[in-house]
């Protein structure tokens, strides 16, 4: 028997960039699961929160979305992406999980029954433990299938360990004067109230997609307006993640948008603080480690590595020996596909990021695993 997975697997192996990929694994999964609409997102494997890009296929408006994102992240739901991620299967149907009463999910009752939509499959593109994308199919006539949900999910290890890949940073950056921090407050409501220059200039930079226009006169990307609804819902205790997410910018330069919900008089709540600036060194490094599945270990040797220091002075100064040191090295190179260590530095710290890594990134502490993914939609 044919694999069904195959022709998907191919289309993405042959993808430039994220983008590409959504483009090519829609068109050939829409084959073998057919579907009405859909929403394929890169997601921040740090944090969970989807960034660019963003594939959204015959579905509604910018503000749409973000009516979706606030049912996500605010309200009870069903088949929350923060759970399916850590799921054993990592895809699912509405309609099978709520054992045909889609009306369970207020995502469902408030916003996917009026525009037509009869059942949702939600997958997480993860690898080693780590998600790379996320996909939502809908359709408006059937649900979907046991064999549909599970070649859905036979898709997520390799897709999300293609989009790995192509997240590698680029092997030249142009060089241009990064402002200052960027500041956006939002009041209670979400709405957008106050924005600096440097704020305007770094959102004109992103890449497009999906996004809602503000009283400022700026259109909000929905990765800005995510994670600015992620504060509120931290702030509202019902999550313990981060608000804070990385994009790539059109010139190849990475940002990180942040948001925190401030307090007001006798603690009561106040209005969103959105800071959006350029990536500092530990979020390049993470990046770098992320995109080339690093252990820990392998980044500390390999930014130790870039700094001139040797072998010996590898292994004094993290207190190992030599021989771990160079077979740490060898794992490298082969992730990596380089063969010496002149190559390597090339090939991970080009003169964008090798410059910004004066010190080797800590190792995470045993009582501080790295964070859960967290995952809003569309």
């Amino acid at each position: 028997m044919t694999d069904p997975h195959r022709p998907i697997l191919t289309a993405a192996q042959r993808a430039d960039d994220a983008m590409d990929l959504f483009n090519r694994a829609s068109a050939k999964l829409r084959r073998a699961v057919p579907f009405h609409s859909a929403v394929w997102t890169a997601a921040d494997p740090e944090t969970g929160l989807i960034t660019a890009p963003m594939l959204v296929e015959d579905l509604g408006s910018g503000g749409s979305c973000a009516a979706y994102w606030e049912s996500e992240l605010l309200e009870e739901n069903v088949l929350p992406f923060h759970e399916l991620a850590r799921a054993t299967v990592p895809a699912a149907g509405l309609r099978a999980a709520t054992g045909d009463l889609p009306a369970r999910s207020t995502r469902f009752r408030r916003l996917l029954r009026d525009q037509g939509v009869y059942d949702e499959l939600r997958a997480v593109l993860r690898i080693d433990g780590r998600p790379w994308g996320l996909v939502s199919l809908f359709r408006t006539t059937t649900a979907f299938r046991p064999d549909e949900i599970a070649l859905l999910a036979g898709l997520s290890r390799p897709l999300a360990g293609r989009l790995r890949d192509l997240a590698r940073p680029p092997r030249s950056t142009p060089h241009t004067d990064a402002p200052a921090p960027g500041l956006i407050l939002f009041d209670e409501s979400g709405r957008a109230t106050s924005i600096n220059d440097e704020a305007r200039h770094h959102l004109a930079l992103l890449p497009e997609g999906p996004s809602s226009p503000s009283p400022l006169g700026a259109q909000l990307p929905i990765w800005v307006i995510g994670v600015v609804l992620q504060a509120r819902a931290i702030a509202d205790g019902r999550d313990h993640g981060n608000a804070r997410v990385r994009i790539q910018t059109t010139e190849g330069r990475w940002l990180v948008c942040h948001a925190s919900n401030l307090t007001g008089p006798g603690g009561t709540p106040g209005p969103v603080a959105l800071v959006i600036e350029p990536a500092t060194p530990a979020d390049l490094a993470v990046l770098i480690a992320d995109a080339y599945a690093l252990t820990p270990r392998e980044l500390q040797i390999t930014q130790l590595l870039a700094r001139g220091m040797t072998t010996t002075d590898i292994a004094a100064t993290l207190v190992i020996s030599p021989h771990t040191v160079r077979d740490h090295l060898k794992s490298v190179f082969t992730k990596a596909g380089v063969s010496s260590r002149g190559e390597l530095v090339a090939r991970l710290f080009t003169d964008h990021y090798w410059p910004a890594l004066p010190t080797p990134t800590p190792l995470p502490r045993p009582d501080r695993p790295p964070a859960h993914a967290r995952f809003p939609h569309i």
